[in-house]
């Protein structure tokens, strides 16, 4: 009995280690003290000096935070749709190179993709800014989304597809009809994903941003290196870090959402 309880023992540790700074950052941004040493009760003063009009940089990082996650999610989700259905339906000799591809940006470490993008950018001559960070966004994002979709197509019937063929249903009748609406889930929940990764991404973002593009990641490390603003940070992070949360179980609910068969 007691050696089936180390493994638990273990996993509690684990938890407590990911998730204990979590719930820290989360009970001091409702801390009356300016420092989380100490606790000087509970207060709402910290969400209430994020509408100052001193902190406008900050809601300014944060627009343009979401505005780029909102664009590369659906580019994202439009390019990582066509990519796993070409993946599914169209095979080829070159099918190991084109899965290589697709998986080289998910495990490719986010600092070496952020100096090859910056070094692919720089000679290009593209001026660094909220384009360029787009553009890196949409390039590891799409590849999330591709993997998503193509879980989707494992379950696919194709015998749906061939069903309306013999109807006399055109092809972009079952596209329209059939084939995104079976695979709208997954590409939601790429999306979903695609969306909660971009918000987050820091490294990479920092090599591809340029004068006047700082995104709410980037702003908040130079906020806690230069200024004393914590609690501040602590508040705008929970927000942002609530809204997580949200768009993770909503991507979850959706991929494990699975259409009713023995429904007419």
């Amino acid at each position: 009995m007691k050696s089936s309880r180390i493994p638990a023992f273990i996993l509690s540790l684990v938890l407590v280690f990911l998730y204990l700074p979590i719930l820290l950052l989360v009970v001091n941004s409702f801390n009356e003290a300016r420092y989380s040493s100490t606790w000087g009760g509970f207060t709402l003063k910290w969400y209430e000096a994020l509408l100052d009009r001193q902190n406008r940089d900050l809601w300014d990082a944060a627009q343009r935070t979401l505005l780029i996650a909102l664009a590369s999610s659906g580019i994202s989700m439009i390019l990582g749709t066509l990519s796993a259905c070409a993946l599914h339906w169209y095979r080829s000799r070159l099918q190991r190179i084109n899965y290589g591809i697709l998986y080289l940006p998910i495990v490719i470490p986010d600092l070496l993709m952020g100096i090859s993008l910056l070094l692919f950018l720089v000679a290009l001559g593209v001026t660094l800014g909220s384009g360029t960070i787009l553009i890196a966004h949409v390039t590891f994002c799409a590849s999330f989304v591709t993997v998503v979709v193509l879980g989707r197509l494992q379950g696919f019937d194709e015998n749906v597809i061939a069903a309306a063929r013999d109807l006399g249903a055109s092809k972009w009748v079952i596209i329209r009809r059939i084939i995104l609406p079976l695979l709208a889930p997954g590409i939601v929940a790429g999306g979903l994903l695609a969306f909660t990764l971009s918000v987050d991404d820091y490294v990479i973002t920092f090599f591809v941003t340029g004068p006047g593009s700082t995104t709410l990641p980037l702003k908040i490390y130079s906020m806690v290196k230069h200024s004393k603003d914590l609690p501040i940070i602590n508040a705008i992070s929970t927000l942002f870090l609530i809204l997580t949360f949200l768009i993770v179980w909503l991507s979850q609910r959706l991929t494990e959402h699975q259409p009713n068969r023995d429904s007419p």
